[in-house]
């Protein structure tokens, strides 16, 4: 976990704040890519390693949401197997969702973190304390972000987000310890 070594000091002070993280789906859980059967299906490749980086920041009280501009039954499933309670898709106006479910969530700007990687998700960094993003991210997408991930979206990039939260915690090694 070298990518935890060089943070920055107010970076890791912000995230001691945050108390819910939303996060885009295509390009971020996944690689981006959507593939496309002859009879229509859609499938798509999450990574193992953004699933328990989820449930144990999720173990950890942080509110975990996607907010997604499509509607897939697969996020569906995969994020209700998670244990994901904050589905948000066929959302173009992301900064609007987010708006609401802070407002649900009693959740302020200074304690909510985002992570995307294309234009769409702009949105979700302004009412962000922190904003993350992918090296496989738009260009002006990783100019706006604090943090961009070492692992590309799609390869564990959620989960190194998720051990940002469990660092600042303290929890990061008894976490992972507790799992072996």
């Amino acid at each position: 976990m070298a990518y935890l070594s060089n943070i920055a000091l107010t970076l890791l002070q912000k995230l001691q704040n945050i108390r819910l993280i939303a996060f885009d789906v295509d390009g971020v859980f996944s690689d981006g890519r959507i593939y496309m059967g002859n009879a229509g299906e859609e499938l798509k490749a999450f990574h193992t390693l953004d699933g328990y980086g989820i449930k144990a920041i999720m173990k950890q009280g942080v509110e975990v949401a996607v907010i997604t501009g499509r509607q897939s039954n697969i996020v569906e499933q995969r994020m209700q197997a998670l244990g994901v309670k904050h589905i948000l898709q066929g959302r173009e106006d992301k900064s609007t969702a987010l708006s609401a479910l802070q407002a649900t969530l009693g959740v302020s700007v200074a304690q909510t973190a985002s992570m995307g990687d294309d234009m769409p998700d702009l949105g979700m960094f302004t009412l962000s304390a922190i904003s993350i993003s992918v090296p496989n991210g738009h260009p002006v997408v990783k100019n706006h972000a604090d943090y961009v991930t070492s692992a590309q979206g799609g390869f564990g990039a959620v989960r190194e987000a998720c051990d940002l939260l469990l660092m600042v915690h303290n929890v990061l090694q008894q976490t992972h310890s507790a799992s072996v």
